[in-house]
């Protein structure tokens, strides 16, 4: 008899699968991995021009001429349509030796490349599972303006029968009357329009979570935020931060592009050998049949002399973008501090109104309960039942909001101290 109520039941996420759900499909980890692997490939001896190429060229042609010749022995050759085939082939193979460490250089880009997409794949998965949580936390959130306007709710129908109560005899008025149908009708509309919030966070929570389906189901839980965040934890922790690393490794790979573009005024000295093999032939002409074949080996010097201070032009170039690099470093730092700083404040004074405003909300509940009580021996009016209404949603949005900016600020100083998911 419980299969079928077993099998229509919402299914429930709670923030570790909402995570792990993320972590596997995420389209923007994909791609930041995707980048890495391919900073993994280029970083080789070969990529960066280390290693020799070795190439095979082969050329085959036929063609078919009129010849007509006179030798200065008396002979003369007259021919028609003479065929010829002309074949030349090479096996070449080409080596730098030496070209003022630029290979060394080119090598120590690409892997300090490699480290940087490295850093941003960590970064990217921080980013994302922060998103993750604000939105898993968002959703409790607007579920507990849900379980406020319910309340407000359920108290306007007990308003609403009281003065019902009352109506039948003849103890209350029809704006009374009115005036709590108006109430509740409010309230039940506000609640729908919240379920809708509801729902479409959830959609947006699933949408991070990358998934291509799109359903209902349910969060059951509450926001508990870690009080133990130390700020010089954070601060001290802020040049470990991959975005700060990320940073640093630009400075590095700017500072290996110097290096290239100052090895572009050294000599080149290069190694070339192969094999060459040629054959020519035709039907008519001073020569029927050439063919030649054998290796060869050779080296080539080039030195670069003058070249309108390209090269000089590119270097300073190059010098200019390291320092900007590292300007960019420490305005990055500077920045993740004073996020840090200001994070933190709106960590720690929020403590303070939260304790103060769950004492708030206890009295409001209170007062409701002692207004109700009144009302429905006639010494509080319909107007006092709202403004107690008022008091307690208010006071209930405002420690919600609490409770949330505290997690938010929570999830944020953790992601600077790389300590989400954890």
């Amino acid at each position: 008899m419980l299969i079928p109520l077993l099998g229509t039941s919402q299914p429930m996420i709670s923030l570790k699968s909402a995570i792990d759900t993320m972590l596997n499909n995420s389209f923007e980890i994909k791609i930041a991995g995707n980048i890495l692997n391919i900073n993994k490939k280029n970083n080789t001896l070969g990529m960066a021009g280390g290693l020799p190429s070795v190439n095979i060229n082969i050329s085959d042609n036929e063609s078919s001429t009129n010849v007509n010749q006179k030798l200065n022995s008396g002979v003369e050759i007259k021919k028609s349509s003479a065929n010829g085939n002309t074949m030349t082939s090479n096996l070449t193979l080409g080596m730098v030796l030496f070209n003022g460490f630029k290979i060394t250089a080119t090598k120590g880009r690409l892997e300090h490349l490699q480290k940087m997409s490295e850093l941003q794949l960590n970064l990217q998965i921080q980013n994302s599972i922060a998103a993750v949580m604000a939105k898993y936390y968002d959703i409790i959130r607007q579920q507990e303006y849900l379980k406020i306007i319910q309340f407000s709710l359920d108290v306007s129908q007990k308003k609403l029968d009281i003065v019902s109560e009352r109506r039948k005899v003849g103890l209350a008025n029809d704006a009374d009357y009115l005036q709590a149908q108006i109430d509740v009708n409010t309230a039940q509309q506000l609640l729908r329009t919240q379920q809708l919030v509801v729902d479409q966070a959830k959609t947006d929570l699933l949408q991070l979570m990358s998934r291509n389906k799109y359903y209902d189901y349910v969060v059951n839980d509450t926001i508990v935020v870690d009080r133990s965040v130390d700020l010089n934890t954070v601060t001290s922790f802020l040049e470990k931060n991959p975005q700060y690393l990320s940073a640093e490794q630009q400075v590095k790979v700017n500072e290996q592009i110097v290096k290239e573009v100052a090895a572009l005024r050294y000599p080149t000295f290069r190694l070339n050998t192969g094999y060459n093999m040629n054959r020519s032939q035709s039907d008519a002409g001073l020569t029927l049949l050439n063919q030649n074949y054998g290796p060869f080996a050779g080296v080539t010097l080039q030195v670069p002399i003058y070249n309108g201070n390209t090269y000089k032009i590119q270097k300073e170039t190059a010098i200019y973008n390291v320092e900007n690099a590292r300007l960019q470093q420490q305005s990055l730092l500077n920045i993740l501090t004073a996020n840090a700083v200001k994070t933190f404040h709106n960590y720690s004074y929020t403590f303070q109104q939260i304790d103060s405003q769950k004492v708030t909300i206890d009295m409001a509940k209170k007062l409701i309960n002692v207004v109700l009580l009144r009302f429905q021996v006639n010494q509080a009016t319909i107007l006092d039942v709202k403004a107690a209404q008022a008091s307690f949603e208010n006071s209930g949005y405002q420690l919600v909001n609490l409770e949330y900016a505290a997690k938010i600020s929570e999830i944020e100083l953790k992601r600077l101290m790389y300590q989400l998911g954890n």
